[in-house]
């Protein structure tokens, strides 16, 4: 008998969740509940920012469940969310509550298919109603990106990265999260011209020609970078403090958000611009132009003409004009 070896046990989800918060309701139905709410995030959601934002909301959520005294899974109850859901209205803009409450429902559904829990208490909750017709993002004129583009110092390394980078933003209507997830090897040739590939949300790829001014833009930054060779590495890449030289880590959204307020402040502008103003700008200055808007659809890969048109403020200038028809 002294020569059996030990069977060590097998990690608990707890155990291996690592410095993942587990919520007082979820850790209290046991090890079944926990490895259930892991699996969750881990194995349904594959983009990693809707993962964040699904998390937190559902710890918000348990969290003023646990502050009202509900600590056992078992005792939610479709009014208790539906309280939840009233009291978020009044610190929160209703596309936040309505993504509150589908990560919520999506979460005790996956509980219920995994016999965690015998009905759904956030199934028959609705949630506020939230119409958009005009996107708040704001756009510039062609003008002002020009003006913006044209103010970039690009004597320097940095200078050509970040113009390049805004470019890609403008001229191929792509998502910063897409954009910094690139690659040298994204940007290449086919045919007479140079082509960007970009990794959208959902996992789709999306490619489409570059614009003869981002071919320029990009042209010029790997040339002055010398990373053309470099094809699984980074596009576009961090800099090391203020020295000016870049390291091989690739920029990341936030380094994106606080190089364009910079950017837009040293060019004069006011307005409080993000990343996504320049999306919004480049579809703005298609359709300005004469372009479809079947085209800017599948050109900034959107699933529905309807988030197209959100972005789209050419009538803005039409519905102007009428306003100051009224003589008073």
């Amino acid at each position: 008998m002294s020569d059996l070896v030990p069977i060590k046990p097998r990690p608990t989800a707890a155990a291996i969740s690592g410095g993942i918060v587990i919520p007082t309701a979820i850790a209290g139905a046991g090890e079944k509940a926990v490895r259930r709410f892991l699996e969750f995030f881990a194995a349904t959601i594959r983009n990693r920012n809707t993962r964040d934002a699904y998390y937190r909301a559902c710890c918000s959520f348990f969290a003023w469940l646990e502050g009202n005294e509900i600590r056992d899974l078992t005792d939610i109850e479709p009014l208790h969310v539906s309280l939840y859901i009233e009291a978020l209205q009044a610190t929160a803009a209703k596309p936040t509550v309505k993504q509150h409450l589908a990560a919520i429902r999506m979460l005790f559904d996956w509980l219920v298919v995994g016999q965690v829990l015998a009905t759904n208490p956030a199934h028959a909750v609705r949630g506020p109603k939230h119409v958009v017709r005009r996107g708040k993002t704001p756009v510039l004129t062609s003008e002002e990106a020009r003006i913006l583009l044209d103010s970039i110092d690009i004597t320097t390394l940095v200078g050509l990265r970040d113009r390049a980078l805004i470019a890609v933003m403008t001229y191929a209507f792509a998502r910063i999260g897409a954009v910094v997830a690139m690659r040298v090897e994204d940007y290449y040739p086919s045919g007479k011209r140079w082509w960007v590939r970009l990794h959208e949300k959902g996992g789709k790829r999306h490619e489409m020609p570059a614009h003869h001014k981002l071919e320029a833009y990009l042209d010029e930054y790997l040339a002055g970078a010398g990373i053309r060779e470099d094809g699984r590495g980074p596009l576009f890449r961090s800099a090391v403090g203020k020295t000016g030289v870049l390291n091989a880590r690739p920029m990341n959204r936030v380094d994106a958000y606080r190089m364009i307020r910079r950017r837009a402040l040293e060019a004069g502008f006011q307005v409080k611009l993000g990343c996504h103003a320049f999306r919004a700008t480049g579809i703005t200055a298609y359709l300005e132009a004469g372009g479809t808007l079947e085209n800017a659809q599948a050109m900034a890969a959107h699933e529905s003409p309807r988030t197209t048109k959100l972005y789209d403020r050419t009538s803005d200038e039409i519905t102007l004009d009428e306003v100051e028809r009224i003589r008073i």
